[in-house]
């Protein structure tokens, strides 16, 4: 599945053009012409890298990156802007910026950036999976859910990470018992919907963000 890119960029042209030279490499782009929901794509969809200016219409560009970063959204970012003061390119990267190109730029450099950021995250990303603002470390199996660690049970652990390989997939508590709960004795359809409650209690204690959702007379899906 190739990278999905976000740009944020309020100059129409340039956007478009961004997406016409990344589009031509293979990468999915979803262009916004101002930060206004670009968060809800966040908590929606799997997005490998934004690439923002800072002069926007509303909140400006490194702002909305330090409250995403705050948030607890690790997307890596590109800034592109026309601020170009060491001290303002300073300011980009303590906002949370991973890499800084000042207006105007090559479309070639761009895509060489691009390229070069997706290529790092990625190796650091293995041995990790990432679902919205939840990711488990497979190797330490830790997991933290908007940057905060979260105690969970080897039971817990598993579930969650099985729910996030087959996230949008409705799994029925037959196929949880035998995939997750493997070869233990005790397996139960009431064990899956306690297990579930308390995993959703911990990742989701407030009752914000619905990871799991039940589907009546099926079972469960994580969306």
């Amino acid at each position: 599945m190739s990278a999905q890119i976000v740009i944020i960029e309020d100059e129409e042209d340039l956007l478009e053009l961004c997406e016409y030279h990344l589009e031509k490499e293979g990468y999915e782009v979803t262009g916004f012409l101002s930060t206004k929901n670009v968060e809800n794509l966040l908590l929606e969809e799997d997005i490998d890298l934004i690439i923002a200016d800072r002069n926007l219409p509303g909140v400006e560009g490194s702002e909305f990156i330090k409250q995403i970063r705050e948030e607890g959204h690790k997307v890596p970012v590109i800034f592109v802007s026309a601020k170009n003061q060491d001290s303002e390119i300073e300011e980009g990267f303590l906002r949370g910026g991973d890499d800084y190109l000042t207006k105007p730029f090559n479309m070639n450099e761009l895509v060489l950036r691009v390229k070069s950021i997706l290529r790092r995250t990625k190796v650091s990303d293995e041995g990790k999976l990432v679902y919205k603002d939840i990711t488990l470390n497979l190797d330490e199996r830790r997991a933290y859910v908007g940057g905060k660690e979260v105690n969970l049970s080897k039971l817990e652990f598993e579930l969650l990470s099985y729910f996030i390989h087959n996230k949008n997939v409705v799994l029925n508590r037959d196929q949880l018992l035998e995939e997750v709960w493997k070869n233990e004795e005790f397996k139960q359809e009431k064990t899956v919907n306690v297990t579930i409650n308390r995993l959703k209690k911990k990742i989701d204690p407030n009752k914000e963000r619905e990871y799991i959702q039940p589907i009546r007379g099926i079972g469960y899906k994580l969306c």
